[in-house]
C-alpha cells in the first residue's frame, strides 16, 4: 500500500482539479472575467458617472479589480460551494483522504489564481486600450496585500452563506450582494458622492476599503487612511471565517 500524499501534494492536486472545473463553468468565467472588463471599458469610454478623477480609467481600474475579487471570492466561491454541499459533493469529499482544511485551502488558492488572471486581463486592457499607466507612488506590494485581504474578507462571507443557507438562497443573495457592492462599493461611483445614508453604510462594508486600497496601491489617489482600510478588511475576514467555521454544515 502506497503512503498517503503529503498535505502540500493533496492541496496542489485538489487546486488543479478545481481550476479545471472553473474553466468548464462558462457562467463563472463570464461573472469573474467578462463583467469586470466590460465595466472598466464601458464606464471609462463613456463619461456617464462622476469619478472625480482626471481620467476615468484611473478610478475605474482599481474598482474593476475590486469587482473581480468580489465576483470570484464571494459570488463564484459561495455559489459553487453551496451547490456542492446541496448535491452531496462535499460529503463525498469528506470521506476521501483530503481533509476539510485542505479542501478549503485548495478552493482559496483557486480563487487567488483566478484573481491573478483577472488582474492581468484588466491591467492589460487598461494599458493597451485605455492608455492607463501607474501613477506616482504606485506599490505592487500594496496591491497584492489589498487583493489578499479583500479575498479573505469576501471568501469568508461567501463560505458563511454557503455553509448555512440553501443553495438557491445563496445563488440569489450572492448576486444581490454583488450588485449592491457594485453600487455602494466605490467601484464606479466615489462613496463621497453617494447620498448620506448610503455613504455611511458603504463605510462599514468591505468593498469600499478594498477599492480605496487598490487606488492608493496603483497610484490613482493620494494616500488615505490605509491603516483603517486594512483593519476593516481584516476585521471582516476574521469575523466571517470564525462564524463560518462554527456554523458551516458540510451536508
Amino acid at each position: 500500500m502506497s503512503a498517503a500524499a503529503s498535505p502540500a501534494r493533496s492541496v496542489a492536486a485538489m487546486t488543479a482539479t478545481e481550476l479545471r472545473l472553473v474553466l468548464r463553468r462558462g457562467e463563472n468565467l463570464f461573472a469573474t472575467i467578462v463583467i469586470p472588463t466590460v465595466v472598466l471599458v464601458l464606464f471609462s469610454s463613456v463619461a456617464i458617472v462622476p469619478t472625480g478623477a482626471a481620467r476615468a480609467v484611473d478610478f475605474l481600474l482599481p474598482g474593476s479589480i475590486a469587482l473581480g475579487v468580489i465576483a470570484t471570492s464571494l459570488v463564484s466561491l459561495g455559489i459553487t460551494t453551496a451547490y456542492d454541499r446541496s448535491y452531496g459533493v462535499l460529503k463525498r469529499l469528506g470521506g476521501s483522504p483530503l481533509s476539510r482544511a485542505e479542501l478549503v485551502v485548495a478552493r482559496l488558492l483557486t480563487v487567488l489564481v483566478v484573481e491573478a488572471a483577472q488582474v492581468v486581463v484588466l491591467v492589460g486592457t487598461a494599458s493597451l486600450l485605455l492608455g492607463w499607466t501607474p501613477g506616482g507612488g504606485a506599490s505592487p506590494l500594496g496591491a497584492v496585500v489589498a487583493v489578499v485581504l479583500g479575498t479573505a474578507a469576501f471568501a469568508g462571507l461567501g463560505l458563511l452563506l454557503a455553509g448555512s443557507l440553501r443553495a438557491e438562497t445563496v445563488l440569489a443573495l450572492a448576486n444581490v450582494l454583488f450588485l449592491g457592492f457594485l453600487v455602494v462599493g466605490g467601484v464606479i461611483v466615489p462613496t463621497d458622492r453617494l447620498p448620506g445614508p448610503l455613504a455611511a453604510i458603504a463605510g462599514g462594508l468591505p468593498a469600499a476599503p478594498l477599492s480605496d486600497l487598490l487606488r492608493q496601491a496603483l497610484g490613482s489617489s493620494s494616500p488615505g487612511d490605509a491603516a483603517g482600510d486594512v483593519a476593516l478588511l481584516a476585521g471582516w475576514a476574521l469575523v466571517t471565517f470564525v462564524v463560518a467555521a462554527r456554523t458551516f454544515r458540510w451536508e
